[in-house]
């Protein structure tokens, strides 16, 4: 009898289980589908000043990599996105600026404040990617230096006592520029973002955009299109990371105009009793944050105004992962 009573008991008892839970849960929220609210104001909304309080005293940390051949403007490109000389070209023509022979790497990096908000910018150039007759595994240096910051980044991480704030070098996020051509895709453009896009977020343009007509534009810009969904290739923002249907709603709306056709300038011009960004032609001024000359507004919403934070996120667990789980799994074989 006692064994049968207690048999019979339990599914009284689970069944009483699951009404406790919907019962506790409106609690936290203002209102519920009980009609329990909260009897006065508590203060929670007070976490989003406290973080962002926080976050102002720490700063950001952000890293951007440009990718692409000598002259499409990459450094001009880099200076109006943050709109200051973040990134540096050599003053007068000499030693420095000769064609390197292999791919090398120079990374800038400099603190930038705007209302507050503190922002430790990493700019790293490639000088000499695609500039050679023979660019085979010209792709080498940049994948090595990638993951170099991912080893720095998983050395620090696995320390028994490891700093409290942990220095991030890791790229965030790889822009490659593709030269206005108007044709199709070349094999190193279509290599290399095969390659990177694997461990990086790669965000293509096409650079110098001026060059080319609204028709060629639209054109080219639909024939990228079709090569990178031909040979698979997952430029940012990926379609398999969208976490709700908000997300993939913007994010569709970005990948119908990726590439972006952008024109980089760092100098200011009258147009109109105002002060612009553009750059001077004989048949007029190339207005570089008007949408109606080029999509560069575009870009920059992308990088920092919308996307800046999720690049960081799917850079830390998404590529850096995998990184991280390959690594281990190559420590742990025996």
């Amino acid at each position: 009898l006692p064994t049968r009573a207690g048999s019979s008991l339990e599914p009284e008892e689970h069944s009483m289980e699951p009404p406790a839970m919907p019962e506790e849960m409106p609690l936290t929220t203002a209102s519920g589908p009980a009609g329990c609210q909260l009897f006065g104001y508590v203060g929670i909304e007070a976490v989003l000043d406290q973080m962002k309080i926080k976050t102002m005293k720490t700063g950001f940390e952000f890293n951007i990599m440009v990718v692409g051949q000598s002259g499409l403007g990459k450094s001009t490109m880099v200076n109006t996105l943050f709109k200051s000389k973040v990134s540096r070209k050599a003053s007068h023509a000499g030693q420095e600026e000769r064609i390197p022979r292999t791919v090398q790497l120079q990374s800038i990096t400099h603190v930038i404040e705007e209302k507050g908000v503190k922002m430790k910018l990493t700019v790293t150039d490639t000088p000499g990617f695609g500039d050679q007759i023979n660019n085979e595994n010209c792709w080498d240096p940049i994948i090595k230096y990638i993951n170099e910051q991912y080893e720095r980044y998983l050395h620090e991480e696995i320390l028994i006592t490891r700093k409290r704030k942990i220095p991030d070098t890791r790229v965030h996020g790889c822009v490659y520029f593709v030269p206005p051509t108007g044709h199709w895709l070349r094999p190193l453009d279509l290599e290399f973002m095969r390659r990177l896009s694997k461990i990086v977020n790669v965000v293509p343009v096409i650079a110098k955009a001026d060059t080319l007509t609204l028709e060629e534009r639209a054109e080219f810009k639909q024939r990228i299109q079709e090569d990178l969904k031909t040979h698979a290739i997952s430029v940012y923002p990926q379609e398999d990371f969208d976490q709700d249907p908000d997300d993939r709603a913007l994010n569709d709306r970005i990948r119908e105009k990726i590439p972006f056709a952008v024109v980089g300038a760092d100098q200011e011009h009258q147009v109109n009793g105002k002060r612009v960004l553009g750059r001077k032609t004989k048949w007029g001024i190339i207005e570089v944050e008007n949408p109606a000359h080029c999509e560069f507004p575009l870009l920059r919403d992308l990088l920092i105004r919308s996307h800046l934070q999720d690049l960081k996120d799917i850079t830390h667990n998404v590529h850096y992962e995998s990184y991280r789980v390959r690594r281990l799994n190559e420590s742990n074989r025996p």
